[in-house]
């Protein structure tokens, strides 16, 4: 049976008293220690704490744990060994061996006493296995059967609580709901957990309150204030302690950080910064040219603060078009048709921005969009001169003598400074400078006679140039038709020599002859030919 029991139950239970308990009575372990004489059946704690009977063994025992971290200027008394077939006289050795014997565990032979002689950590090994057996001190020869036996390394709470696998990061919505689970943190304690609290932990927040709050027992990070903005402050930095001991004053403790952000949902609508943009075009702009941008501004990220524009009203919306940019998220307004300033020089358009992604959860919060009202003003081109008519066809007639009048072009400065026209006539359309122009009226003349039936038709062009300005000039088509006079007379195809008959009696036709004589009426078809042949060219040129 084990000597001394009921120490080592209160051992047990007074882990830390123990600790001092021992130290100080090492020294009167001799005097203090009761033995007891054991025959036939002798009980002892094995292994798994179990009471096991043996027959015929006479050990007497009085410790078998030890405290961990003992650092005491003497070995510590891990128990003592006896057996009944020892007499006292020095005949009975005892020896020891297995795990640690000679170097953490040495036994005095003539005693039994077993000491601990290095300082033990429960944490690298908890218990270790030994055997005693008594033997004749002359021959070596056993007394008794050898007999195994632990000895436990009793705990102290020398392990503060770790975090393995921080700092952490979590990322939970904003706007959660007070409660909402953010992540779950969970330290170690290297003590062990079946004896006393060493490392019975309990978790607390050191720092990120009010926003955030941690459950004690099980480290779970949950939301502790409604309506958190993203937009207002992004990332919280969060301090989690775990302290054992269940959390009492001297418990050992450990922190680690958590960072928390919150991530975006849609609960910004789209805002312009102001309610009246002012754009200008000028006149000269063709179609699809951008106008001008504006942008809703919207806080919020991703698909959350895409935006699309629409035109919802204005006296513009068949003039212009509005695209969004994905890129910059910008209101694109570009020409749909060209404009122009003498006509309308000021349009109004109402434009809508609005999210294309609703969250469902905030659509209370509504509505998602917003409208400015853009107003776009139509800038003077300097354009050149317009013609009356997009072409001209005069008629005049052939042999009309230098400085007949033909007929007249018109052409005005539609811009606002109306600057005054000059005309001129292009060289490279009237080379032989059959007509002139002239320059502040624009009346065409003659400046010599024209042949019909050298060339019917002249086409030609006027140029009209502004008089100030950039000088712009546009160019206007003239179809000039020569007209007919009966200004030829018949004219033999072929010539012909005419013979006649000697004694030919006077009055009498020679009809071989006259054969050879182009009829009046072969003479009048080809004339007829040759002009419808020349109005058809001249109307080719004319289309």
């Amino acid at each position: 049976m084990w000597e001394g029991l009921g120490l080592q139950v209160f051992l047990m239970c007074l882990g830390a008293v123990l600790y001092s308990a021992v130290a100080a009575s090492a020294p009167l372990e001799h005097s203090h220690r009761r033995r007891l004489s054991l025959h036939r059946h002798r009980e002892r704690t094995g292994k798994e704490g179990q009471v096991l009977h043996r027959s015929k063994r006479g050990w007497v025992w009085n410790q078998f744990f030890v405290i961990e971290e003992y650092t005491g200027p003497d070995p510590v008394l891990v128990g003592r060994l006896h057996s009944d077939v020892d007499a006292g006289d020095g005949n009975c050795k005892y020896i020891l061996s297995g795990e640690g014997a000679g170097t953490i565990f040495v036994i005095d032979d003539k005693t039994g006493n077993i000491h601990a002689t290095k300082t033990l950590d429960r944490e690298e090994q908890a218990q270790y296995t030994l055997t005693a057996q008594a033997v004749d001190r002359a021959t070596n020869k056993p007394l008794e059967p050898p007999s195994e036996f632990i000895v436990k390394v009793q705990d102290i709470n020398d392990n503060p609580p770790e975090f393995l696998h921080g700092p952490y990061y979590a990322r939970v919505p904003e706007m959660s709901n007070v409660g909402t689970s953010v992540m779950q943190v969970t330290a170690t304690d290297a003590d062990d957990p079946t004896y006393g609290n060493s490392a019975r932990l309990v978790y607390s927040i050191l720092q990120g309150q009010p926003y955030f709050s941690v459950e004690p027992q099980t480290g779970i990070i949950r939301t502790a204030l409604p309506n958190m903005d993203r937009e207002a402050r992004q990332e919280y930095d969060v301090v989690i302690q775990a302290k054992d001991m269940g959390g009492h004053m001297g418990g050992l403790s450990g922190t680690t950080e958590v960072k928390i952000t919150l991530t975006d949902v849609n609960d910004n609508p789209p805002k312009f910064p102001q309610s009246v943009y002012s754009m200008s075009v000028s006149e000269d702009k063709v179609s699809g040219e951008e106008v001008g941008r504006l942008k809703a501004k919207d806080p919020d990220l991703g698909e959350n603060g895409l935006v699309s524009y629409r035109f919802i009203e204005g006296d513009g919306m068949t003039v212009f078009e509005i695209t969004t940019d994905t890129d910059t998220r910008e209101g694109v307004i570009k020409l749909r048709k060209p404009v122009d300033f003498e006509t309308k020089r000021a349009y109004t358009l109402r434009v809508e921005a609005s999210n294309t992604h609703v969250d469902p959860r905030f659509i209370a919060w509504g509505p998602y969009k917003d409208t400015a009202t853009v107003k776009v003003m139509v800038e003077d081109a300097d354009e050149p001169p317009a013609f009356l008519a997009t072409s001209y066809s005069f008629e005049v007639e052939e042999n009309a003598h230098d400085g007949t009048v033909v007929g007249r072009v018109h052409a005005k400065d539609t811009d606002v400074a109306n600057n005054p026209v000059r005309y001129m006539i292009p060289r490279y359309t009237d080379v032989e400078q059959f007509f002139s122009v002239g320059p502040e009226d624009g009346i065409i003349k003659t400046t010599r006679p024209l042949d019909r039936e050298t060339l019917p038709w002249h086409n030609i062009s006027v140029s009209a140039t502004e008089i100030g300005g950039h000088h712009q000039d546009t160019k206007v088509r003239v179809n000039i038709k020569v007209k007919d006079m009966n200004d030829n007379a018949p004219e033999f195809a072929t010539q012909n020599e005419i013979l006649v008959c000697e004694n030919a009696s006077p009055g009498k036709v020679n009809r071989t002859t006259l054969g050879l004589f182009p009829s009046l009426y072969q003479i009048r078809f080809l004339y007829i030919c040759t002009v419808y042949a020349s109005e058809v060219i001249q109307q080719i040129f004319v289309d």
